[in-house]
C-alpha cells in the first residue's frame, strides 16, 4: 500500500470513491457531479488529495486498486499567521477498512501539513461516527474544548 498525491488521471478512481463517501453520509449517488466536482479541485489546485493504492504483488498480473482517499482544504490561522489545513474528506473502500489505510492517510496529511508550515489540521466528524472518532483520537487528534464552532446554512 502506498499514498500518492492525486493528478488528472486519478480522476475516474476518486470520483468514484467520492461518491461512494457522499453515500456514505446519506446523499444520493451522483457520480457525474461528483466527477465534475473533483475535476475541478484538482484543475483548480484547490485542494489536497491524497489516494491509497493496494499495489499488486504482480504488476504484470493485477491492476492497482485505489482504496482510499482524503481531501484537506487550505486555511489560515490568523492568530499564529501560519496556513491550517483542513481534513474534510477521509473514506476507505468497504473491503478495506480495518487495514489501516486511514492510518497512512491521516500520516500523509500530517506530513504533509508540517511539510507547508501548517499550524494544525482541523478535521469535524458526525457525532454518531464513533469509529472515526476513535481512529483521531488514535492519532492524537484532540476534540476542541476552547471554541464552539457554528454553521450557517445558506438552504432554507
Amino acid at each position: 500500500m502506498e499514498v500518492v498525491l492525486a493528478h488528472s488521471e486519478h480522476l475516474e478512481e476518486v470520483s468514484a470513491l467520492f461518491d461512494r463517501y457522499r453515500m456514505f453520509y446519506q446523499q444520493p449517488s451522483d457520480l457525474d457531479n461528483a466527477r465534475l466536482f473533483i475535476r475541478d479541485r484538482l484543475q483548480k489546485g484547490d485542494s489536497k488529495i491524497f489516494l491509497a493504492i493496494n499495489l499488486p504483488a504482480a504488476r504484470q498480473s493485477q491492476r492497482e486498486q485505489v482504496t482510499g482517499f482524503t481531501q484537506l482544504y487550505p486555511s489560515f490561522s490568523s492568530v499564529s499567521m501560519k496556513p491550517i489545513w483542513i481534513l474534510n474528506d477521509l473514506f476507505v473502500a468497504e473491503d478495506y477498512r480495518q487495514q489501516g489505510v486511514a492510518k497512512l492517510l491521516i500520516g500523509a496529511a500530517a506530513n504533509f501539513a508540517r511539510e507547508t508550515g501548517a499550524v494544525r489540521i482541523a478535521l469535524s466528524t458526525q457525532i454518531s461516527n464513533i469509529t472515526a472518532q476513535s481512529l483521531y483520537e488514535s492519532l492524537g487528534y484532540v476534540q476542541d474544548e476552547d471554541f464552539y464552532h457554528y454553521a450557517l446554512s445558506m438552504y432554507t
